[in-house]
């Protein structure tokens, strides 16, 4: 791996929307990012759908442990679906992890119910943000002003509403990256 080489975890828990995992993974991978996905215990979760997450940690990333993130990705991508983002949101390592990582300037993406994570954090307050229409309530509640667009981004945050919506989401992460 070169020296220079960006680095992005996609974090993700039992339950994670099938569509914004694996798009994620090959399209970083194809702008020749190297990716790890990150799990509770680095345990091969099953998707909504049933996906078979070994195919993408065997081909195209590297599977850890959520609870052990440390402060060197480029990018965090927090995964939808609503079991695993509930899920991913109640470990206090992964809330640590992310607002290290928003202090630090990181680019913090996050699509469907992935912003759940991001207002656990407390990292949405006054900020601008979208999300899938049924944690538009939490997301007005923690503050964030909600604005029902494919992709917001408020300085190193963007959020996305819905796997439709992954083409122009990642087209921003790609663009904000550099």
């Amino acid at each position: 791996m070169s020296k220079t080489q960006k680095k992005a975890v996609i974090i993700i828990g039992p339950g994670f929307d099938d569509e914004e995992v694996i798009y994620s993974t090959i399209r970083l991978t194809e702008e020749g990012m190297a990716i790890s996905l990150a799990s509770p215990d680095a345990k091969l979760v099953k998707s909504h759908n049933g996906f078979n997450l070994e195919v993408l940690s065997r081909h195209f990333s590297k599977l850890i442990d959520a609870k052990t993130l440390k402060d060197e990705y480029d990018v965090v991508i927090l995964a939808g679906g609503i079991e695993g983002p509930d899920k991913v949101r109640q470990l206090p390592e992964v809330l640590t992890f992310v607002k290290t990582a928003h202090a630090a300037g990181r680019i913090i993406a996050a699509v469907c119910h992935g912003p759940w994570i991001l207002v656990s954090a407390g990292l949405l307050k006054g900020k601008n943000a979208t999300c899938n229409e049924g944690m538009v309530v939490d997301l007005k509640n923690s503050g964030a002003n909600y604005i029902d667009e494919p992709v917001v981004i408020d300085g190193n945050i963007i959020t996305a509403r819905h796997p439709r919506d992954l083409g122009a989401f990642m087209k921003a992460i790609i663009k904000h990256v550099g």
